[in-house]
């Protein structure tokens, strides 16, 4: 569970930094970055919410 915590901040570091650039620049390249690292994102805690109930069982 660790790593699946570890994976998401590091896609979430990523999703924050090109939505930002598409706000702040209008940079259409980094919101389609950002648009994509937002379906692994939802994927992910999707995951994290199965082990979390899991987990606490």
């Amino acid at each position: 569970m660790k790593e699946l915590v570890e994976k998401i901040a590091s896609i979430y570091e990523t999703f924050a930094k090109d939505a930002n650039s598409q706000v702040e620049s209008g940079n259409k390249a980094a919101g389609a970055r950002a648009r994509k690292a937002s379906l692994e994102l939802e994927k992910l805690m999707k995951q994290f919410r199965k082990d979390s109930i899991e987990a606490s069982k």
